[in-house]
């Protein structure tokens, strides 16, 4: 792993907080990330939900307002159709419970990952249009789904698109599309989850209502109250945790915390979280997300949006040990594709730049998790194919650098239907396609990727002392949070330590973890997570790459580093 230390001009974080009152470490941070002014550095702080920009700069939001706005008034039926990931779930729940407050009673509709495949289909939408509706809301897909909604504008539907993905040449004939990434969209958080784009719609939609003298008469919807659901979508889709994400997320990890919504204090429970205890970006992404997410990759991704829509405590629970059942089933099947997928990728690492890896009976549903895996081991951007009566359903995860929907549309002409953005895909293939597939993306690989950029990088945020390291500069570095893609955890780094070492046996298979006590630092635990074979490293003076927390033990809080990497010190 090659460190990409800081170069931060000390004079200048020096002034940063002394201007806006920030500790000393917290803006040396933020001025190596390139938050050097006060203004830019405010910007990034806010967590005000007042600082949200205003929902109508979303190109499409007036007509998709004024559509709405009329359907709800006309008791019109109104289907909401999305995806099965969380992403999927989590914005199908937020606008169904956002229109049954207004008094509307939407219907809903999740496909079924194997039996339909992503994104809309024209079998469901002429059911959808035979039972009577009149407006249908897309929900973290339709962008691409040309045929589809014209299709549904033959049946008498009104189609209202809310998307993120990357926008085709050719948008569908919808009566709105939301999506911040079309040409004309002056949203400024270009990088919205679906459920990001839901929340502005449903904004948009109580601010005409409110003008409209709607709430004269009715209880006005608390919108703070479905940002639960934005936050556990926008972590869970991996886009950037700034600008307004980052507000979003701030006060969803709020709502989240509190667990006052029946779905959610049940699967909190199931993930070992006590029902009103502290919730972290962390932990939706690995122990919330992926109990919604399983249902959708192995059974029925409606499972996930009837407990999030729950009205009892009692059917809340029950469907949440339905999930967390499934993700069991989920991580069990995931680790034998894992260990076939990390053989394939092995016998081609040599020579390969980027991988394509397929097998017949792997299953879509987890694929992609399988592919992140490999990414993480190899760090090249991998393909994953599960193939099955001759057709393969791939998920593919990237690296930085390396734009993974521009690649596979320079595969387009094997490939049957693909979409995604730059960091995640989904594609469909034929079977005897793949092996001219893998040599396409190889060879894509090649040209647009130096064998530089397959070394991981670790990017250090700040070289520090020991006599730095206390509990009030951790918990000012907490404060830049939420941290996640876009904005990382900070790494810090302490160099020339002596260590007594220990290897802690894991819990289950696997590398056992590299404990370290420090000499200059006896108050301080520090923890390598797997890097038991690094043991040899510390039998002299070592450089330490960490994050710092805390870690809370019979009531008593430490502070605890855990270790990104380490070498043998300079």
């Amino acid at each position: 792993m090659r460190w990409l230390m800081p170069e931060v001009p000390q004079e200048q974080a020096a002034s940063l907080a002394a201007e806006l009152g920030l500790h000393p470490l917290s803006a040396r941070v933020l001025v190596h990330r390139g938050l050097r002014t006060p203004e830019a550095a405010s910007a990034f702080l806010s967590d005000r939900l007042a600082d949200l920009p205003d929902p109508f700069r979303m190109k499409g939001m007036v007509a998709a307002v004024e559509r709405l706005f009329r359907a709800i008034r006309e008791k019109e039926r109104i289907t909401l159709y999305g995806d099965y990931d969380v992403d999927g779930v989590c914005s199908t729940s937020l606008v169904c419970l956002f229109l049954r407050e207004l008094g509307a009673k939407p219907a809903t509709y999740i496909p079924h990952r194997l039996d339909e495949g992503y994104g809309l289909n024209l079998q469901a939408v002429e059911k959808i249009a035979s039972d009577g509706t009149r407006v249908l809301v897309t929900l973290d897909c339709g962008v691409t789904s040309v045929a589809e909604i014209s299709r549904a504008k033959e049946l008498g539907l009104d189609v209202v698109v809310v998307d993120h993905h990357t926008v085709p040449p050719t948008l569908p004939p919808a009566v709105a599309v939301l999506n911040p990434h079309q040409p004309g969209c002056e949203y400024p958080t270009k990088h919205l989850c679906a459920a990001g784009v839901a929340f502005n719609l449903c904004m948009g939609l109580r601010k005409k209502l409110r003008e409209d003298g709607w709430f004269a008469t009715r209880k006005e919807p608390n919108l703070k109250a479905l940002l639960d659901l934005v936050a556990m979508a926008t972590v869970a889709d991996v886009v950037p945790l700034t600008g307004a994400n980052r507000i979003l997320v701030h006060h969803g990890l709020q709502e989240l915390s509190a667990g006052r919504r029946y779905g959610v204090r049940a699967l909190k429970e199931v993930a070992g979280l006590e029902a009103d205890s502290p919730v972290t970006a962390g932990q939706v992404g690995f122990r919330l997300g992926p109990r919604i997410n399983a249902a959708g990759r192995l059974h029925d991704a409606s499972l996930g949006l009837q407990l999030l829509c729950s009205e009892s405590l009692d059917s809340a629970r029950s469907l949440a040990q339905v999930l967390d059942r499934a993700n069991a089933e989920r991580q069990g099947i995931e680790s034998s594709i894992l260990t076939e997928a990390l053989a394939q990728a092995q016998e081609r690492a040599e020579h390969a730049r980027g991988f394509v890896l397929y097998a017949d009976g792997w299953h879509p549903g987890v694929i992609g998790i399988v592919a992140s895996r490999v990414v993480e081991r190899f760090h090249r951007p991998t393909v994953m194919i599960g193939v099955k009566d001759g057709v393969g359903k791939g998920s593919a995860r990237s690296i930085e650098g390396f734009h993974l929907y521009d690649a596979l549309s320079g595969c387009a002409d094997l490939l049957a239907r693909f979409g995604g953005h730059k960091h995640a895909a989904g594609l469909t293939v034929e079977a005897k396609h793949l092996p001219a597939l893998r040599e396409s993306f190889e060879r894509i690989a090649r040209q647009r990727l130096t064998p530089e950029d397959l070394i991981p990088r670790c990017k250090v945020d700040a070289v520090v002392g020991v006599n730095e390291l206390d509990e009030r500069a951790v918990e000012a570095l907490q404060r830049l949070g939420p941290f996640g893609q876009g904005n990382p955890e900070p790494v810090l780094v302490l160099r020339h330590q002596v260590a007594r070492p220990r290897v802690l046996p894991p819990k289950s298979g696997g590398a056992g973890h590299l404990k370290l006590a420090l000499v200059d630092a006896p108050s301080v635990d520090a923890i390598g997570f797997g890097m038991a074979d690094r043991l040899a490293l510390t039998e002299g003076p070592v450089d330490l790459a960490f994050q710092a927390g805390f870690d809370t033990f019979r009531g008593q809080r430490r502070l605890s580093l855990k270790l990104k990497d380490l070498r043998v010190a300079a």
